[in-house]
């Protein structure tokens, strides 16, 4: 044993992998380059992308949590919310060509992974926010309906209603 004896494996819950221990990590591991560089990005938001997190932030939005410039894997998404593994994503002019092909590569690999992206034109943030307010409630209700959510688990002990019928059980035998 060399290395990997003193190697600390880190948490998957970070997004960070035990790569030298050979495991295979979460479906969202990312480097701590790219955490790092997604730091850089929230530091340095674009107009239009400022405008919609003002609007989407602090569980404004359904009450749905989203996270800005979330990196999910080799890609930084502009927002996201984990909740309903939905990616929103804005476009200025230089995704009209450009860009198209590696839109695609991105928006396949994701929904491999389970994640839906929305897309929107910066134009249309600055012109145009509420009616892609309303697309994006329209589209948010249309996942949550797709998105089955985690069981509730009960209570330890079952709260008052088992209080109750363990109290009538006791009753019922006690009497002749």
């Amino acid at each position: 044993m060399t290395a990997s004896r003193n190697a600390v494996p880190t948490s998957p819950w970070k997004g960070e992998v035990d790569r030298a221990a050979g495991g295979s990590g979460s479906r969202f591991a990312r480097t701590k380059a790219l955490t790092k560089r997604a730091r850089q990005l929230r530091s340095k938001m674009k107009d239009a992308e400022t405008r919609l997190w003002h609007a989407i932030r602090r569980e404004q939005l359904n009450g749905l949590h989203f996270r800005r410039q979330h990196p999910i894997g080799p890609f930084i998404l502009d927002f996201y919310c984990a909740r309903l593994r939905l990616a929103i994503e804005l476009d200025g002019g230089q995704h009209a060509e450009q860009q198209k092909q590696a839109d695609e590569r991105r928006k396949r690999w994701l929904a491999e992974k389970g994640v839906i992206v929305v897309r929107y034109w910066n134009n249309d943030i600055f012109d145009n926010l509420q009616g892609v307010l309303a697309d994006l409630v329209v589209r948010i209700e249309a996942r949550a309906r797709n998105v089955t959510p985690s069981p509730t688990l009960p209570l330890s002990g079952g709260g008052r209603a088992a209080d109750q019928e363990r109290s009538a059980a006791a009753h019922e035998g006690s009497t002749p």
